[in-house]
């Protein structure tokens, strides 16, 4: 029998830090538009800010479906399962938005993760929680975690070693497959010879 919480008190603040991974739920508000589930890892990634507020880093990745929607809309879901221990299922339903690298906030929520490593980070996503409860997970597997992968540290990394993570943001993050604005950047930004994404019509998504 699944239950509703009135809130994220320790126990269930200490359980969803402990996992290593946790997926991201978004939608536009049109009727044929994309739903976009997005997976999300590495350790330090994720942080209770309060009772009733979470937040993770978001990082830079080929698409912005998840920022598009929450600038459309701001419905949101975070759902956890576990994969070694009790057969549980965590939904944290709420409204979301994104803080940029470029948003004084963001320097202020940055100290919540534990992660150190910063390269490739473009936003952070901050989510009011308005309905958390679990339900059994009795059909997700056994698995045993290993390790974190290095992969998108290092991407982020290069991109910011060749000066090219504005440009990527402009010309690849400015619009969700389905035309939204996404990433938005400063004017200065946009002067710096990258022009933001058009996007007319569906096109293949391959993360975000």
């Amino acid at each position: 029998m699944g239950k509703v919480y009135e809130q994220i008190d320790s126990k269930l603040a200490a359980w969803l830090l402990a996992q290593p991974v946790f997926f991201v739920g978004t939608a536009p508000l049109a009727a044929d538009g994309i739903v976009n589930v997005s997976p999300k890892g590495m350790c330090g990634c994720f942080a209770v800010l309060d009772k009733r507020k979470v937040a993770y880093l978001d990082y830079t990745g080929s698409g912005a479906e998840t920022i598009a929607h929450l600038r459309e809309n701001g419905r949101i879901v975070i759902m956890f399962c576990a994969f070694d221990g009790k057969p549980i299922i965590v939904r944290l339903h709420g409204t979301g938005r994104h803080v940029t690298v470029d948003d004084a906030e963001f320097h202020t929520l940055r100290p919540h993760f534990p992660k150190s490593e910063t390269a490739g980070q473009r936003a952070i996503i901050v989510v009011d929680v308005a309905r958390i409860s679990d339900s059994c997970g009795w059909s997700v597997p056994l698995m045993d975690y290993r390790s974190d992968r290095d992969i998108l540290d290092k991407a982020g990394a290069r991109k910011e070693a060749d000066g090219m993570t504005r440009e990527y943001w402009a010309t690849r993050n400015a619009h969700s497959v389905d035309g939204l604005p996404a990433l938005e950047l400063r004017r200065s930004d946009l002067s710096k010879g990258a022009a933001p994404q058009q996007t007319s019509g569906l096109r293949t998504r391959t993360h975000e």
